[in-house]
């Protein structure tokens, strides 16, 4: 990805290049943008997209396979799939009780990776990446920064999400080639930046999340659910257990998964709780209480800047420790702890 600066007369504005689909961009070439996200005021969205470069008269990038995404659009792009080259793919329907942890907030994933690392430094984490928001995963500044520090070891796009190590058709075969593939110990998923809600009961993009849980368990791996709580999120859908994880895992989510439960104390601990009987969660599934390590001391030893819908995860710190715990339980998913050390 580039980003770069654009002119439309008024002054300079900010745009970015996906330089997979369109090419690469150079200082005074005139380009085609598509404004919408700008004119509709989004937040992870709000850049201006560079949509052809008026200084060349084609591009060409031959892909490595047949499997196409973006496909049926003026964007489609050849980026193969890891399952058309692997061998050991062929007839894998297995990950092997591989730990998979289903988020609904790409802001989570941090979380998740860096508690995992905490709990299992030895063990490879990979990224699977969902196309249930920002489809480019070059788009992620904080997969970048995770990358960079150690805290993801690979990634796998699947869908129609693409830019992964790894490009995958399905989640089901992201898993196996995120286990297979990429060495994966554990996975985490959750889709890309951007997130979709219209306030209604199912109309949410972080649904998936129980879809997901569900592969997991069809692939014989431990899946482990990450709960979206918030006590500063101002919408009262959201507050205390959101209605995203009441849904995807009471409603979405047909298999018996685990659900961490981050042991914060207090009233918000209590609301938490009130809020998962309420939705019938501790029925359903197996409701695990977990200590989460002080994930906002994991955020500024590894320096990473995060934040939620505007608000950084110091003004919101039960959201990530949701996140936290499911990491931190997946890490002793890995290496569990042997009852007879002291």
């Amino acid at each position: 990805m580039q980003r770069v600066e654009v002119d439309f007369g008024d002054g300079p504005e900010r745009a970015y290049v996906l330089t997979q689909v369109t090419g690469g961009v150079a200082p005074g070439d005139r380009v085609v943008c598509n404004t919408t996200a700008v004119e509709l005021g989004l937040g992870t969205g709000g850049w201006h997209v560079v949509h052809w470069n008026l200084a060349r008269e084609e591009w060409r990038e031959p892909g490595p396979g047949h499997v196409l995404k973006a496909r049926y659009t003026s964007l489609q792009a050849d980026v193969g799939s890891t399952e058309e080259h692997e061998a050991a793919l062929v007839d894998c329907v297995s990950v092997g009780g591989m730990p998979v942890v289903a988020a609904g907030l790409h802001s989570q994933v941090p979380a998740v990776a860096a508690a995992f690392k905490d709990a299992a430094p030895g063990a490879r984490l990979v990224y699977v990446m969902t196309d249930g928001a920002g489809l480019p995963l070059a788009l992620s500044d904080l997969v970048a920064a995770m990358t960079d520090r150690g805290l993801i070891d690979a990634t796998v796009t699947c869908g129609q999400a693409f830019g992964g190590d790894f490009e995958a058709v399905s989640v089901y075969s992201a898993l196996a080639v995120a286990r297979h593939a990429a060495g994966a110990d554990a996975v985490v998923v959750a889709m890309g930046p951007g997130v979709a809600g219209t306030g209604t009961r199912l109309g949410f993009s972080a649904i998936e999340v129980g879809p997901v849980l569900d592969a997991a368990t069809a692939v014989g791996g431990r899946p482990v659910a990450c709960l979206r709580a918030s006590f500063a999120d101002p919408r009262p859908r959201h507050q205390g257990l959101s209605h995203h994880s009441a849904t995807a895992l009471g409603l979405a989510c047909r298999s018996r998964v685990t659900i961490p439960l981050p042991l914060v104390g207090g009233a918000e601990e209590e609301t938490l709780r009130a809020g998962v009987a309420a939705a019938g969660l501790d029925v359903r599934h197996d409701v695990v209480a977990v200590k989460p390590p002080d994930i906002l001391g994991l955020f500024g030893a590894h320096g990473l800047v995060v934040t939620s819908m505007g608000r950084p995860a110091a003004d919101d710190p039960v959201l990530f420790a949701c996140a936290a715990a499911a990491g931190a339980l997946a890490g002793e998913l890995v290496f569990p702890t042997d009852p007879r050390a002291g």
